[in-house]
């Protein structure tokens, strides 16, 4: 572990970080009552307007940051499924045109099984879309009706089955620690789930947040049978416990992979890479001129079609201090299995206090350090958030 005396500012002549394009498509055909994402049932929508507006900040992207190469592409939402498959190939297309792009650009699409239809996503495939992540969250028809969901599982399974098909890179969505869920349940539930062979899983414990119908239920004394901490924490041991036997390992806090089948757009995120958002409520990171800038849109559909008329879909870039830049290297690092590389924190002008703080975190079993990283270890990983506390406190 690098001492605080080697660590340095980044060098502006560096070269940028890995770079990958966030398109946020808004629309869904239902709002889940546990989703705090940027997601809108709308009766009607312009598509004709929508791919116009994400041409149009692609081509002023492209202008502004010419020398990037682009290495992934995600569609994210909202149901991105419901776009129409010419927008979809109209979008990479403008992605290729703009930026050069690695050979092997990973180009995923998340989709709900009930938009899936084996003609629609043979149109995806051949616009280019290579990974397809899908929202199965429960197999078990009772729980995915508690969630709001459309699909049953049956639908969702055959959902797999066309996606596995026609792209072969298909990663699945559960959500465990759900009402009346006990430890014995969800075991049974993860190793049929295993059971699918697919080479990526996103398993999230459920979480009740502000904003959602879940969360104003929850407040008025509603949804009865959430499971404690101590049950929810045995869920969680059993995940981590099951995928690494199954070969799928915890590379990041709720995402688990075979070696070499990773979200490589989401490693973007995690390790501090540069990507640009675009569509309503997108976030983007951008290194220029050897500073780092945040960048946002607006949430409302209808304000970021209006932003974008008017020339540019984001509001005003904030500039982040390199505080914020630690603070959020640790935020996202530390969720990798890996964790924050030594050259990364090197990159940084950590002060002694923060080292100290780690020290004894690590003297205390809950970090692990090393020449190449920082990481948790094994009983840290579920306690993420109080770590963070304690290091930033």
């Amino acid at each position: 572990m690098p001492s605080p005396s080697s660590c340095k500012a980044p060098l502006a002549d560096q070269p940028p970080p890995s770079f990958g394009i966030y398109v946020h498509w808004p629309f869904c055909a239902a709002k889940c009552p546990y989703c705090d994402f940027n997601s809108h049932v709308s009766a009607g929508i312009d598509h004709d307007a929508w791919r116009a507006a994400y041409r149009a900040e692609i081509a002023r992207l492209a202008t502004e940051l010419p020398d990037r190469v682009v290495s992934t592409i995600f569609f994210g939402g909202g149901t991105p499924s419901l776009m129409e498959p010419a927008t979809v190939a109209q979008v990479i297309d403008d992605i290729r045109a703009g930026w050069r792009t690695t050979n092997d650009l990973e180009i995923t699409l998340e989709a709900n099984p009930t938009s899936v239809e084996k003609a629609r996503f043979q149109d995806l495939r051949a616009a280019g879309v290579n990974r397809v992540s899908l929202g199965l969250q429960a197999l078990d028809d009772d729980d995915l009706k508690r969630l709001g969901r459309l699909h049953s599982v049956d639908e969702g399974l055959a959902a797999l089955d066309t996606a596995l098909t026609v792209f072969g890179r298909a990663s699945f969505d559960l959500i465990y620690a759900r009402q009346d869920q006990s430890p014995e349940t969800w075991e049974r539930e993860l190793r049929r789930a295993l059971s699918f062979g697919t080479s990526h899983l996103s398993l999230y414990q459920l979480t009740i947040e502000p904003g959602t119908a879940f969360g104003a239920r929850h407040a008025a004394g509603g949804l009865s049978g959430l499971p404690d901490q101590d049950r929810a924490a045995d869920m969680f041991d059993i995940t981590q416990s099951l995928t690494e036997t199954a070969g799928l390992p915890a590379y990041e806090t709720s995402n688990h992979a075979r070696p070499g089948e990773e979200s490589r757009h989401n490693m973007i995120y995690w390790t501090g890479g540069d990507y640009a958002g675009i569509g309503p409520g997108a976030h983007g990171r951008l290194t220029i001129g050897g500073q780092r800038f945040a960048t946002e849109t607006r949430r409302a559909p209808g304000a970021w079609l209006e932003d974008v008329r008017s020339g540019s879909g984001e509001t005003p870039r904030a500039l982040l201090s390199k505080e914020e830049e630690i603070l959020e290297a640790f935020v996202m690092g530390l969720r990798l299995r890996d964790g924050i590389s030594a050259d990364r924190l090197q990159s940084y002008p950590i002060e002694a206090e923060i080292y100290k703080k780690i020290n004894k975190l690590a003297e205390d079993g809950w970090l692990e350090r090393d020449q190449t990283a920082l990481r948790l270890t094994p009983k840290g990983r579920p306690l993420l958030d109080a770590i963070l506390r304690e290091i930033f406190a």
